[in-house]
């Protein structure tokens, strides 16, 4: 019997008396305040510091206690048992117990988070509440990555007392939410800013640190970044690479590079192909755009050096199940594009256009899309870049499949169970957001990763995991461009941010 043992994080102030204050800038709006219907960076950012998991992870993506104090797993990894801290409370007051973790995941994780309907949902076979502060779950095989994906990033617990009376995708909570973690909601603005006030009842005592927490929407990564030298803001989430050689020199600006952050961690910028589409279903047409694409000039011109191009479909920082040497090449050559093209049937024309191709993706990776036009039209395809907001991007690409293309970043997570299932088996194809987008269907593919979930050796799962990535390499239902890193910035008189984590706002050990 494996037995985990809770600890307490405590940090001395700067100050006893003064109200301490956290301005951060981001990107984009969140539209809404649930974290347990999405894996959205745009809502985790926010949200996660609201909201509790039963565990989180720190910066080396282990496990540590949050809202459960402890935990025990049987020795077969098919019962894991939760101790939920006494003194958890909801934002309202009510305690937080083993029935608001059930209804959690019966609910919501299992049909609206695609990295947790798809590498869950089928495996618990019960969620069972003994008392109050108990839970436990009882899988249908054993599973060894169940507890790092326990977090509030991908399992988010939400107040079964609220949520049990609508539906969790249109329900009032959404933009008033009530949760259990260090930061109690005060107000949105949308397009402005979301307001958060410290948790004074906060399970984990000396936490959080900040009284309060102003996030401020501010689009434009210029602006952000004036605003941080001018002291209107003091932590920025994502800060292009262009400006760290312009950064790092400031003494009175501290830089973070982080391969996690709220929303996920270990993240592959991919191109979705759409099988549906006559095009994009011709593995000629796949195979011409891979090599088509210059990506070590993304890596340079785009992501500045913060990051690495792809060489997998599971990210190099999941190193156990990384394959690459035994995979299919796709490796830069224009002229291999062309000769594909043209066996595909894809002529060039009097005007040198083969063909059209639309892209649909945010706004903030145009610089991609740039990039990838110019590639593109080296070899005869017109790139049309289709810039939506988040809201009318993912209902376009997982609602409508109204696309050619699509640029999504896919974080992999701790384990290729929680964030590299969700794209690819067929069992999660359909209107979930950042889940089988290429709508790819592969009975064999649904099978192995199927059996390397059930397996605890990492050294047997390796070897499913490699069967699956030469499969994808053969297949190319999607195409994966780059790593990325994330580079966080802050003022240099605060410190401590656990910059990897959703529940970022937290002081580091």
């Amino acid at each position: 019997m494996k037995i985990f043992a809770t600890f307490l994080l405590i940090f001395i102030p700067f100050s006893v008396f003064a109200e301490k204050t956290l301005v951060v800038a981001t990107a984009a709006d969140p539209g809404h305040l649930n974290p347990g219907i999405t894996t959205g960076y745009n809502v985790h950012v926010f949200a996660d510091s609201i909201y509790s998991g039963l565990i989180m992870l720190n910066k080396n993506l282990q496990p540590e206690p949050d809202l459960a104090e402890s935990w025990t797993i049987s020795d077969d990894a098919k019962t894991f048992t939760f101790n939920i801290r006494k003194d958890a409370k909801w934002h309202d007051g009510h305690s937080v117990t083993s029935e608001d973790v059930k209804y959690t995941f019966e609910n919501v994780l299992f049909k609206y988070h695609s990295r947790t309907k798809s590498g869950l949902g089928k495996k618990v076979k019960s969620i069972l509440t003994p008392n109050p502060k108990k839970v436990i779950f009882q899988l249908n095989n054993s599973y060894s990555p169940m507890i790092t994906r326990l977090n509030v990033t991908e399992a988010p617990i939400l107040p079964r007392h609220i949520f049990s009376s609508g539906n969790p995708n249109d329900h009032s909570a959404n933009l008033n939410p009530i949760g259990s973690g260090p930061f109690i909601f005060k107000k949105y603005k949308k397009g402005e800013s979301v307001e958060l006030l410290k948790n004074k009842n906060f399970y984990i005592k000396g936490l959080p640190y900040f009284d309060r927490l102003v996030m401020r929407i501010i689009p434009d990564s210029v602006s952000q970044l004036l605003a941080l030298q001018s002291g209107e803001v003091d932590y920025i989430d994502r800060v292009p690479g262009a400006e760290l050689k312009r950064l790092q020199n400031n003494p009175s600006i501290t830089l973070a590079r982080n391969t996690a952050g709220p929303g996920g961690g270990n993240c592959i910028v991919t191109i979705t192909y759409n099988l549906d589409k006559n095009k994009t279903s011709n593995l000629a047409v796949r195979k011409a755009l891979a090599h088509a694409i210059d990506r070590d000039r993304i890596v340079k011109q785009v992501l500045f050096g913060l990051g690495r191009v792809a060489s997998a479909p599971i990210n190099k920082g999941i190193a156990w199940a990384h394959e690459y040497n035994s995979l299919k090449k796709y490796d830069f050559s224009p002229q291999k594009a062309e000769d594909l093209l043209d066996q595909a049937g894809y002529k060039r024309k009097s005007d040198g256009i083969r063909m059209t191709l639309d892209i649909v993706h945010f706004p903030r990776f145009s610089k991609y899309i740039e990039a990838m036009k110019q590639d593109l039209s080296k070899v005869g395809i017109n790139l049309v870049s289709r810039a939506l907001d988040r809201s009318a991007a993912v209902s376009t690409i997982f609602g409508k499949r109204d696309f050619d293309l699509n640029l999504i970043s896919y974080c992999n997570g701790a384990d290729p169970d929680i964030g590299v299932k969700r794209m690819y088996v067929s069992t999660n194809i359909g209107n979930i957001p950042f889940s089988n987008g290429a709508a790819y269907r592969n009975l064999k593919i649904d099978s192995l990763f199927d059996d390397a979930g059930q397996i605890a050796d990492n050294n047997l799962r390796a070897k499913k995991y490699k069967q699956i990535q030469n499969i994808l390499a053969n297949d190319l239902p999607y195409w994966w461009l780059v790593e990325r890193q994330f580079l966080t910035a802050h003022n240099s008189n605060v410190s401590g941010f656990r910059s990897w984590s959703g529940n970022f706002a937290l002081k580091a050990k």
